[in-house]
């Protein structure tokens, strides 16, 4: 737990108070707290976080071509299906895989292949080390995700809250080196961390991102012109600022919205949610309970469509193992509710043909007209 306390760089506001709250600061600290993280002139640590927003910021004209010149009803129907894909993809590889290591490639190759299955937008440090934290602090000082701070102090997270610390000790980011080491993405040596405040060097990030894009629209182009290639960038960026609101949503905006029967895990406020579970098996709640399951979707009519591609993966050879706590749940949880509830609509029906319990006086006769 100490390496996870420090593992993030803390805003300037703080996690929590003196009196060990969490620090609920105002927007226009968080707004000051998110350009002064965006300068890279002022600290050219700051690349990493202006790189994943300036990611975002370059498909904006690719949606605002899609709007004004393809609008049409093929290209929405094209766009909600990207969406769909790329949140499948979100599920896959920087949740399951990057962070919780949830199943294992075959081969290196597959890994390239899953990593690259969509456009690059999101840089998986910046996902998984921070991910680690939230599960370890969910809904509690230090979550960098904490919806009780509201909207945007999640919506910004990953430029306030999620980049890693930059005064870490060598072993410190030893460890970090460790958390990345399975994904394959090649990390600075302690001296260019210092440098460059980052796990992945800028040379590699760049090219990665310039090879992948280049790549993606080359394809796009061929199967359906300027018309596919802008509608799919566009709605690639839809998706990268939505899902930025996800853990917000997932965490009740910071209320406790648990339904008893559909919300086994009860240590933090997450959320099973009908619409991110059919979309991409992000059945948070059941996630917060086995994070380390290849499988989210426990529950019956709980459709998981990441698990059905690591499922498929391993079919074909690609994924060489993974793990599946669904029998675990069903086990501790949801077998003990089913009979929990069996026997509560048990005492309703007993109830309804016996009627209510009215005691017999001294003097009346055995007849069902006093029970």
């Amino acid at each position: 737990m100490p390496f996870l306390d420090n593992v993030l760089q803390p805003p300037m506001y703080g996690w929590q108070d003196a009196d060990g709250n969490l620090v609920k600061p105002a927007n226009r600290e968080i707004l000051r707290e998110f350009f002064s993280r965006l300068n890279v002139i002022k600290d050219r640590r700051n690349w990493l976080s202006f790189f994943s927003w300036f990611k975002v910021i370059c498909l904006i004209p690719f949606l605002v071509v899609f709007v004004i010149y393809f609008l049409s009803w093929w290209t929405v129907v094209a766009a909600l299906v990207y969406g769909i894909i790329m949140a499948i993809h979100g599920s896959v590889w920087y949740n399951r895989y990057c962070t919780h290591r949830a199943f294992e490639f075959a081969h290196p190759f597959w890994r390239f292949f899953t990593k690259n299955l969509t456009l690059d937008l999101i840089p998986e440090e910046i996902y998984v080390i921070s991910d680690h934290v939230h599960h370890a602090k969910a809904d509690r000082p230090g979550d960098p995700h904490n919806a009780q701070g509201g909207f945007l102090y999640c919506f910004l997270s990953d430029v306030i809250h999620q980049p890693i610390a930059r005064n870490m000790t060598e072993a410190d980011y030893f460890d970090v080196k460790l958390l990345m080491k399975h994904t394959g993405i090649p990390g600075n040596n302690y001296l260019q961390y210092q440098k460059w405040g980052s796990y992945v060097n800028p040379v590699f990030a760049i090219a990665s991102w310039l090879l992948n894009w280049a790549f993606w629209y080359s394809v796009f182009y061929l199967i359906g012109g300027n018309a596919l290639a802008c509608t799919l960038f566009g709605a690639a960026g839809l998706w990268a600022i939505c899902s930025r609101m996800f853990n917000y949503e997932a965490h009740g905006r910071g209320i406790n919205k648990q339904c008893k029967g559909k919300d086994f895990g009860v240590a933090d406020k997450s959320l099973n949610q009908l619409l991110p579970g059919i979309i991409a098996g992000e059945w948070h709640n059941n996630h917060h309970l086995y994070p380390k399951s290849a499988r989210c979707g426990f529950q019956p009519n709980q459709v998981d469509p990441a698990w059905r591609y690591i499922k498929l993966m391993y079919r074909l050879g690609a994924v060489s193992g993974y793990k599946d706590d669904k029998r675990r749940f069903y086990e501790k949880y949801y077998r003990p509710y089913l009979e929990e509830h069996a026997r509560y609509l048990n005492e309703i029906k007993q109830k309804e043909i016996l009627g209510p319990f009215v005691p017999l006086r001294k003097d009346d006769t055995f007849n069902t007209k006093t029970w």
